[in-house]
């Protein structure tokens, strides 16, 4: 039986509608379903409030509403916006992020990957020296604006809305121009079979992009993404030097590592 959830400050006028609705993507991520209900005594707020926001977050692809509340969207393969990806595993994307960064030379001149794990790998980068960092994604260049010793690159081109992100050209320009030391790739799906796969066909050309300007590709996954396929590949195993995940299957490493592809456990 699902815990009933703690009251939060109720009928506080200071906290703002935005700030609810954050919270109940969390407890929906979370806890995989909420009732109005509880949400209606979380808040101290009235119930049709409380569907209102539910109908906000159904709206942005946050959740799925049901009679009385709530629940997670589990569709196979699809492309949750950051507001959710950033609650959704995040201590094991915090371990994958702290394996990584070892990877990670000073002086390097480095591409980072769009996504919520390489975004935990830019919040440790400030222990490094003389980097150059290249990204498309918005919150990684403002986290790493303040940080001495590191230049950043943005990349320009079309606005992702809801993923704070960008999608450079993936021909000619700028990609053409660079060399990098080594591409942080994310994927939102990885399968021995398929490779590396993403729900979106700009932002796999953008990926390939990245990859084919660095030395060294390191792909980023945790295990709940292990196993599983979306709709346009990116990468397949021979263009992948390094996995880093917080687990794998028994039968899933020898198999990688037999195809050149180095195997990094966090915490291991």
């Amino acid at each position: 039986m699902t815990e009933p959830l703690p009251v939060d400050r109720p009928a506080d006028p200071t906290v703002f509608a935005e700030e609810r609705k954050a919270e109940i993507a969390r407890l929906v991520v979370e806890r995989g379903k909420v009732t109005v209900a509880a949400l209606s005594s979380r808040f101290g707020v009235s119930g049709a409030t409380v569907r209102s926001y539910l109908r906000d977050l159904q709206q942005q692809g946050l959740l799925l509403r049901t009679h009385g509340g709530a629940i997670r969207d589990t569709k196979t393969g699809q492309e949750y916006p950051f507001a959710q990806r950033e609650v959704q595993n995040l201590a094991a994307k915090q371990s994958i992020a702290a394996a990584a960064v070892n990877l990670v030379d000073d002086g390097d001149r480095i591409i980072l990957d769009t996504g919520t794990t390489a975004l935990e790998l830019a919040r440790l980068l400030g222990r490094k020296r003389d980097l150059v960092v290249v990204t498309n994604d918005l919150k990684i260049a403002w986290l790493l604006e303040e940080a001495s010793g590191t230049e950043i690159i943005l990349l320009g081109g079309p606005l992702r809305k809801g993923f704070h992100c960008t999608l450079p050209a993936s021909g000619e320009g700028l990609f053409k121009q660079l060399s990098a030391d080594k591409a942080f790739m994310a994927a939102n799906s990885f399968d021995p079979d398929r490779g590396a796969t993403t729900p979106d066909i700009h932002q796999a050309a953008a990926k390939r992009a990245m990859m084919a300007a660095a030395e060294k590709v390191v792909l980023l996954c945790d295990q709940s993404k292990l196993g599983r396929v979306s709709f346009a590949q990116f990468a397949t195993l021979d263009q992948i030097d390094t996995l880093v995940t917080d687990g794998l299957p028994d039968d899933w490493a020898a198999r990688l590592e037999d195809t050149g592809v180095e195997v990094l456990v966090a915490g291991r």
